[in-house]
């Protein structure tokens, strides 16, 4: 029988020549992430104190404050100078704050590559299975075993493969193939699985559209969210500047699928995830009279380049609906770099937007837009949990860039083809 990407990954981490779904398996770890909330604030820095241990190799810990960041109260700043100082007094080189959602940062520095074990403490750490690796998220709790040892067990997951075939219609992004995925599969339908997305549709998206999709994974149960790598992905690599060897590894034909699902790209339509669940999922011509109150474009789900310039194909020469918030947060300060540098910001901001620092503040209600009670937002992020951009009783939407954009415009939930 032959073997998933998923597979061959866990057996290559493991030093085992053969692993199948199903078995239990200690893995080394090539990456770990901690970012500023689950990090080293949340037991692992007294209980490394207590055992008066180091970090098994600092050159392969990764801190980033950046769901604290810029900070809104005296508690923030104080999370994010204990970050900072743990990570300096562990001498851990790649520390980074004020810059952007942990994910992007990761990918952009190199610090996710095929075919490697990369552990974090955010959930949607799956995002790095747009590069090939096997990326997912853990607690503090086992974070403190892997900082310690370099080790954890896997159980090696079972694998779906999603297939999308044809291309997308103008108007139609990656974001509405994540959201058409995710409504079939269910919230919990891929739990401790992996998902292989392939097809010409998968392969045609950019690297930006390919994140995307592995990034809300974790929104089916997934444990990761896998791609093959093709030139697209060996170019991105190749743009971080990164200098390590790696290997990418594509599923056998013969390999186990516990599910297989196909798709047409041609027929899908934008998509939008109402409240309160991200499988709660509607084509936006059956919701366009949705009042839209605070319409927000960034995160690690859709603040990225393409994202941007996708937003501002709608938003040009436009001006935003009266008494309505359009806040922009690129995904990263290279990303803010770029867009500004191409014009991009200006559109937006001369449509009424409000360009943000790069952050997860907004996506998770921590800080910068807030929403209150009786308030709907249409949002390119990943998650329409109650409460989860401020209110419990404020309502969120998932949407593509476009639709978000589009929404801005018009004050109301809108297909972005209307537009176009």
């Amino acid at each position: 029988m032959g073997k998933t990407i998923s597979e061959k990954i866990i057996a290559r981490a493991s030093n085992t020549d053969d692993v199948s779904a199903g078995d239990i398996v200690w893995v080394d770890v090539d990456k770990a992430m901690m970012d500023d909330i689950l990090g080293p604030r949340v037991e692992i820095a007294e209980r490394m104190k207590d055992i008066k241990d180091e970090v098994w190799d600092k050159d392969k810990v990764v801190i980033i404050s950046d769901h604290y960041t810029p900070p809104a109260n005296i508690k923030q700043a104080e999370i994010v100078k204990y970050t900072r100082d743990w990570a300096n007094s562990h001498n851990i080189d790649s520390y980074y704050e004020f810059i952007g959602p942990c994910h992007q940062i990761m990918a952009e520095n190199a610090h996710v590559l095929p075919g490697t074990i990369v552990l974090g403490t955010d959930s949607h750490t799956c995002m790095g299975g747009a590069l090939g690796a096997f990326a997912t998220g853990v607690g503090s709790t086992e974070m403190l075993g892997v900082l310690l040892t370099g080790r954890t067990w896997l159980r090696v997951p079972e694998t779906i493969s999603v297939e999308w075939n044809n291309n997308l219609k103008d108007g139609v992004m990656a974001k509405d193939i994540s959201l058409a995925t995710i409504k079939e599969i269910g919230h919990s339908g891929a739990t401790y699985k992996a998902i292989e997305y392939k097809g010409e549709a998968i392969k045609n998206l950019s690297m930006d559209g390919r994140m995307c999709i592995s990034n809300m994974a974790i929104e089916m149960g997934a444990k990761v969210g896998l791609m093959e790598v093709d030139e697209k992905t060996l170019d991105f690599i190749k743009s971080t500047g990164n200098k390590n060897g790696f290997t990418g590894y594509k599923s056998d034909k013969d390999a186990y699928y516990s599910q297989k699902l196909k798709f047409d790209a041609a027929t899908l339509n934008p998509l939008v995830a109402c409240p309160h669940e991200v499988d709660n999922v509607k084509e936006i011509k059956d919701v366009n009279e949705t009042i839209i109150h605070q319409a927000y474009l960034g995160s690690c789900t859709g603040g990225r380049f393409e994202d941007l310039e996708s937003a501002a194909r709608i938003i040009k020469g436009k001006k935003i609906a009266k008494n309505l918030r359009f806040l922009v947060s690129p995904a990263s300060q290279e990303v803010w770099i770029k867009a500004s540098k191409e014009g991009i910001l200006d559109i937006l901001a001369e449509a009424g937007a409000t360009i943000l620092a790069p952050t997860c503040g907004v996506c998770v209600g921590l800080h910068s837009g807030i929403l209150a009670a009786g308030e709907n937002c249409i949002s390119a992020t990943n998650r329409n949990f109650i409460g989860r951009m401020g209110s419990r009783e404020s309502n969120v939407y998932l949407a593509s860039p476009m639709s978000v954009a589009a929404a801005a415009i018009t004050g109301r939930i809108t297909d972005p083809r209307e537009l176009l």
